[in-house]
């Protein structure tokens, strides 16, 4: 009797661990979408928080300005943030996507169902290095990964869709009507503002309330901050993510109750509601060596023409106008102080557009100094002498060539004669050249005038 008495109580037991079947249950918390309010005490929104599904997507910056050890502390803050979330098959599925000029998908929705197999996929995921071109992530996030075959859960499993963006500076492509198209289709968007990130392209990306939905962190050194922030949103446990506070910027959970506060370049009014944006560029609040930009409430550095701003952001050196793919000059760039002038080699001349250069005919009168003859050599010039002369050793002049010491009398005569044929031979020969070279130079003169126009 005992015995069956002791069995009775095993499987009263196990009864009551067993859970209810919905039926029983009375009404069911109904979840809030990630970052809007729900219903219920506050235990009944943590509990619904770690049973509540997501098709979660992570897009990270790895454009050339994330570092190396900054791309090392994105991919911890997923780790973390894999963590805080219930995955598996049936709850939260995540996926990863990596960006710069390309993108990648690292990981869809469908792969991995483990935390342990996730993070291990997240560790090996290396930087792509480039441009930022974040409104093609998003698309491709919408047409690539948000779908059923790469593991999107079917639209009648009332499943939020939602995508996290982390990035450090502007996008280089159009973000604001795929954003746009993103969140009709039904993804919620958080963007994840980080140092140079610009603030106005957060806002256009994300979902609204903008206030729940935009973050930015100073570093990528405190980015594992916001992972119990998402934890907030996500879990909806407390007043500040509830959504019930009236904190224009930020919202400080303490306690039972909050405290409102503003983002960096801000200042809490008298109303400890709202925030003022502060003049960031006035004297002594920047460290700027030349040119200071207000950029909502915060601030960036930039350097006057022909200055580069240096790795630190701050100060600005002079720019190299004549390193390769600065200028456009043909042949010889002259650095002028934070600009730059063309020049051409020996044997070449200067274009009219100042850019390119045309070979010089070394031959032409008043260039060369050869006595008789000036022959061409590419661009350079040898001197030579006419029949019956030689040239002197200073390669310039020219010298009557004597055969032999014992000439006739005749034969005398006979070499006057020649070289007063040749005499007159070469003054037509000249006169003939000087009219080549004006047809020559006419000629240069109309191709320069074509080139121009």
């Amino acid at each position: 009797m005992g015995r069956a008495l002791d069995t009775l109580g095993c499987c009263l037991a196990l009864l009551l661990l067993l859970p209810l079947p919905p039926g029983a249950r009375g009404s069911p918390l109904r979840p809030a979408r990630p970052g809007g309010r729900s219903t219920g005490t506050p235990a009944a929104a943590d509990t619904a928080c770690k049973n509540r599904p997501l098709d979660l997507v992570f897009i990270i910056d790895s454009s050339r300005s994330v570092r190396p050890e900054e791309f090392e502390k994105v991919k911890i803050f997923l780790s973390e943030m894999i963590d805080t979330l219930d995955i598996g098959e049936r709850t939260t599925r995540v996926a990863v996507m990596n960006y710069a000029s390309t993108v990648k998908v690292e990981f869809p929705l469908r792969t991995y169902f483990d935390k342990a197999s996730m993070k291990e996929a997240v560790s090996h995921i290396e930087p792509l290095s480039a441009g930022t071109m974040t409104g093609l992530a998003i698309q491709t996030a919408m047409d690539e990964v948000f779908t059923e075959e790469m593991g999107t859960r079917p639209a009648t499993f009332n499943i939020p869709k939602v995508v996290i963006v982390v990035t450090d500076g502007r996008p280089q492509d159009q973000v604001q009507d795929v954003a746009a198209s993103a969140r009709t289709a039904g993804i919620e968007i958080y963007a994840v503002g980080v140092d140079r990130a610009d603030m106005q392209s957060l806002k256009i990306m994300a979902s609204e309330p903008l206030d729940e939905h935009v973050f930015y962190v100073e570093t990528y050194g405190v980015i594992e901050k916001l992972t119990s922030k998402f934890r907030e949103t996500f879990c909806a446990a407390n007043v500040c993510a509830l959504g019930t506070h009236d904190c224009e910027q930020v919202c400080v959970s303490n306690g039972g109750s909050y405290l409102c506060d503003c983002y960096e370049g801000y200042a809490l009014n008298t109303d400890k509601r709202t925030c003022s944006a502060v003049d960031m560029c006035a004297p002594g609040k920047h460290e700027c060596d030349q040119i200071c930009v207000s950029n909502n409430g915060s601030y960036v550095c930039e350097c006057y023409e022909g200055y580069t701003l240096n790795p630190d952001k701050k100060t600005c050196s002079t720019a190299d106008m004549c390193a390769p793919g600065r200028h456009d000059c043909a042949q010889v760039c002259l650095s002028n102080d934070g600009s730059y002038s063309c020049d051409c080699y020996e044997g070449y001349t200067l274009n009219p557009d100042k850019k390119t250069c045309s070979a010089v005919d070394m031959c032409a009168p008043g260039r060369h100094d050869c006595e008789q003859v000036c022959v061409r050599d590419d661009l350079f010039y040898t001197c030579d002498c006419y029949q019956g002369y030689t040239l002197n050793p200073d390669k310039k002049t020219c010298s009557r060539a004597v055969t032999s010491s014992l000439i006739t009398t005749e034969e005398s005569c006979k070499c006057e004669a020649i070289a007063a044929l040749q005499d007159s031979v070469t003054s037509r020969l000249e006169a003939l050249s000087t009219k080549l070279d004006e047809v020559s130079e006419k000629l240069q003169a109309y191709q320069d005038r074509q080139q121009v126009v």
